[in-house]
């Protein structure tokens, strides 16, 4: 098993040809003040199993803060079919919309992914503190 996609976006989604479409990449956030919300982001994860795997497996994925602590999780399930060596490898797509994300302090976060009881190092997101205009700056 190894994880082929994982990053955060605007938006994704599966075409009608079961094309991935991602629009909107993105690593860094910046805040006006924390805690801070985003209001909406997409966390796309791609998994290609193994020829031997097939059933169905458990997954979880936490959003950890800066000191690792999980400050939301999704837990969920998927089906892998078996593939005879004529065909790809089984796959697995996830497309996870989240609303109202909250970041409590600044720093370093990442999502952590477990499939199989195998920890995968998902994607990081910096979120940071935006610095004022500099005419807003010198009004304070």
């Amino acid at each position: 098993m190894k994880l082929q996609i994982a990053l955060v976006c605007d938006d994704a989604h599966v075409d009608a040809e079961g094309k991935l479409d991602v629009h909107g990449v993105f690593h860094d956030l910046y805040a006006p003040g924390f805690p801070a919300k985003q209001d909406h982001m997409v966390l796309v994860i791609a998994v290609e199993w193994d020829r031997s795997d097939e059933g169905r497996y458990e997954f979880r994925v936490d959003l950890l803060d800066p000191e690792g602590t999980p400050t939301m999780s999704v837990q969920g399930h998927t089906d892998v079919d078996r593939r005879t060596p004529d065909r790809p490898p089984a796959r697995t797509r996830l497309v996870l919309p989240m609303d109202d994300v909250v970041f409590l302090r600044p720093g370093e976060y990442r999502f952590a992914v477990r499939f199989k009881g195998r920890d995968l190092e998902g994607p990081t997101l910096y979120v940071m503190e935006a610095a004022l205009p500099s005419a807003e700056a010198a009004e304070a």
